[in-house]
């Protein structure tokens, strides 16, 4: 049996909540045994009722965590400043490691922590849930020339989940982005190298992650992701664990990071703001 190690700022938040379920549901030989949180969420439960709520053991430090398990998640998924310092521990432990979205608020932070795991010699990676929508499969192997994508939720914490996809379908750098929204309904225009397009638009508002795909022959479609994606989430952390080979290649987290960072200064000024280099 594989044991996993969870850490995270406080471990009473949707992820850690229904990751232990998860993993038990989908995958064999994986089981969240071990938890430490930095804190006690505010007005939620404490680290101790958490544990007993989703029956794990939760520890007294970081370090007995690393210790005891074989695999680590470092999650904070709602605070990804907190990243950098819940990583530095499990990064140089070299078990396998799973970090949550978003991976960075930075691209500096995001290169910190890739260095942070070479140097530790620790296999890593982190990715959204939505990248693994079995819709998003087909358009992989084709070429895009214009992606039109809308999803829910508010623009730094979750426009990862539809930058993620896009970034794994377009295999070019991103070179620039403009803000096309408001401040109410966010936006952002994201150009790539190879002279492709993506529109990504956040909205505070329930709802589907849908695209329109317009591909280089002039053909198109609709995409409205329908697919358990948090099965099959779950499953490829389970086989980086068992081999851990990275399920995301690192470029593709640098670039979705990069992209949120110059959109958000896009929201500030007019025009296009030049992404920064790899």
């Amino acid at each position: 049996m594989i044991k996993i190690g969870f850490i995270d700022y406080y471990l009473d938040e949707w992820h850690a909540n229904n990751y232990p379920q998860f993993f038990r549901q989908w995958t064999e030989g994986c089981e969240v045994a071990y938890a430490w949180g930095q804190i006690d969420k505010p007005d939620g439960l404490t680290s101790r009722q958490w544990g007993e709520k989703y029956g794990v053991q939760v520890l007294d430090s970081m370090e007995e965590v690393i210790e005891k398990s074989d695999v680590l998640v470092v999650l904070s998924p709602d605070n990804p400043e907190k990243h950098v310092e819940l990583c530095r521990l499990p990064l140089a432990s070299g078990k396998p490691t799973y970090i949550d979205k978003t991976f960075a608020p930075t691209l500096a932070e995001a290169k910190q922590i890739f260095a942070m795991a070479e140097n530790g010699n620790t296999p890593c990676y982190s990715s959204s849930a939505l990248y693994y929508a079995a819709e998003y499969a087909a358009p992989r192997r084709k070429s895009v020339s214009m992606i039109d994508s809308w999803g829910p939720g508010e623009f730094a914490q979750y426009s990862v989940h539809q930058l993620e996809p896009i970034v794994s379908i377009i295999p070019d750098a991103p070179v620039r982005v403009m803000s096309i929204g408001t401040p109410e309904f966010p936006a952002v225009l994201v150009e790539f190298a190879g002279g492709q397009r993506a529109k990504a638009a956040v909205w505070r508002t329930n709802g589907n992650f849908c695209m329109n795909i317009g591909y280089q022959d002039g053909t198109g479609e609709h995409i409205e992701v329908g697919s358990n994606f948090w099965e099959d989430c779950t499953k490829a952390m389970a086989a980086f664990f068992r081999d851990p080979v990275p399920a995301v290649p690192h470029e593709n987290t640098l670039r979705v990071i990069s992209i949120i960072e110059a959109g958000q200064r896009a929201m500030q000024r007019e025009g296009w703001v030049e992404i920064a280099e790899l």
